[in-house]
Formats: C-alpha cells, structure tokens, sequence
C-alpha cells in the first residue's frame, strides 16, 4: 500500500494537537507503522452520532489501523471528534457515515479525491447489513450472495470481516471446505484477528480435524483473552473437549 499523507488537510478541517508534528511533514507508511483512530463516545459526541461514526470506521479499517472508543477531545462543540494517532491529529464533524468513510479512504489512499472510494465503501456497508440480517433470519444462500458482492468491490479495508461472515454463511450451508478457505483468507489478510481464528475453528471442527481447531482457538485466546467470557466461546471448547475426549478413545 502508498503511503498515507496527511497533508492536504482542508477536505477534512483537520486539527494539531500541540506537542504534534506539522501535519504538512506527516507520512506514515503502512508498512512502518501502525495507526490508531480513537472516536469520542463522551455524552456530547454521542448524542452527535458518535457510536454510529465508531461502527462505520471499525467496520471499514484495513489490519494496519485500529479503531478505539475514548473519552472527552475537547471540542465538543465541533463533535463528533476523532483523532488520528500516532500524530496526534483532530478531525472534527464526524457525524455520518459517509464523512467516516471519506476520512478512512482519506488515510489509506493519500490523496483528498476520495468520494468514488467513499461510495464503494457505502455500498459494500450496505450490502454487509443486508447479509447480517438474512443470516439472522436464516437465509445463509442470499447472505452468501451479498457478501461476495461486498467482497467483489476490492476495498481497501474491512475485506477481512466480509470474508470471516462469508465464511460463516458458508458454514451454515454445509460448504466446509469453502467456509475455511474463506476464514484462511481473512487471516491472511489480517493475521491478528481473533474472530478469523475462531471461525477458522469452527470449520474445522465441521471437518473433524479437532487437533487444528483447538489450535486455532488457542490463537484466538491469546490474541483477545476477553473472548474466554463469552459464552459462544466457552460453549465452543466445551463441544471441542467432547471431541477431544472421543477422538482419544478411538
């Protein structure tokens, strides 16, 4: 990937922080570096939208960004407010979803011309939540469908995600071997995602290799220990030791 500039800064009335670099001298390199976007979720901002803002730029991160929630930026009157971290820069009136989206390209492309990017990533959002909520209804085929349309559009982030529901879509439709090939996509995409090694797990639990699947939930623990408490979690390493002990009395 380019490297992301930050210098053109008035499509998205960016703000130094004091103590940060001249935003004019800023590159970062994805390869170099990483980034964090932190999204106030303070009472002001959230009343503007922020939570909204949080999910659209978590959903449409690629691996080297991270998105966070956090306390009060000041400017509340401006909110809601994002800072782009490790250079300690604002941007301001980040209410909608489409001015999230403009800020992610913004990032990773480097240039200010980002509105046709900016639509695409709408569209794959749009095409996201309309799979989500036929997997919840049980239509897994159409989910699938919307999915792979998301994926088609080649954005430059968020494509992990896609492709770990896809893989999950996949799995509720007895595809196996086309679930893990996806749920291995996504990890080579993002290599640190724990939801891409629990659902690696679940597709090869489907396929009986219990041995890598355990594995692979042990990856997903060590990279998130928070997932221990969940009770999809645990309800998934109490059917793992169930196989476990079966597959030792063999």
């Amino acid at each position: 990937m380019s490297a992301i500039h930050l210098s053109c800064i008035s499509p998205f009335l960016l703000l130094q922080l004091p103590n940060s670099k001249p935003i004019k001298n800023t590159r970062i390199k994805s390869s170099e570096r990483k980034i964090e976007i932190r999204v106030c979720t303070n009472r002001t901002c959230r009343k503007q939208g922020s939570l909204d803002t949080l999910q659209v730029l978590s959903g449409i991160a690629p691996p080297f960004i991270t998105v966070n929630s956090c306390g009060c930026l000041s400017h509340c009157g401006a909110g809601p407010n994002v800072v782009v971290l490790p250079d300690a820069v604002f941007v301001k009136h980040c209410g909608t979803a489409t001015r999230a989206a403009e800020i992610m390209a913004f990032l990773c492309l480097g240039r200010d011309d980002v509105e046709g990017e900016s639509r695409k990533i709408l569209e794959a959002l749009a095409f996201r939540k309309r799979a989500e909520d036929e997997m919840g209804n049980g239509n897994f085929s159409e989910a699938r469908r919307l999915l792979s349309q998301a994926i088609d559009l080649k954005l430059f982030g968020g494509v992990h995600i896609m492709l770990k529901d896809r893989s999950a879509a996949e799995l509720a439709m007895g595809n196996l071997a086309e679930a893990l090939e996806d749920a291995k996509e996504a990890l080579t995409i993002a290599p640190n995602y724990p939801e891409g090694y629990i659902c690696q797990g679940d597709a090869l639990m489907a396929l009986d290799q219990v041995d890598a699947a355990e594995r692979s939930y042990s990856m997903a623990l060590e990279l998130d220990p928070s997932i221990r408490r969940s009770k999809s979690f645990k309800a998934r390493i109490v059917k793992l030791k169930e196989k476990l002990a079966l597959t030792n009395l063999a």
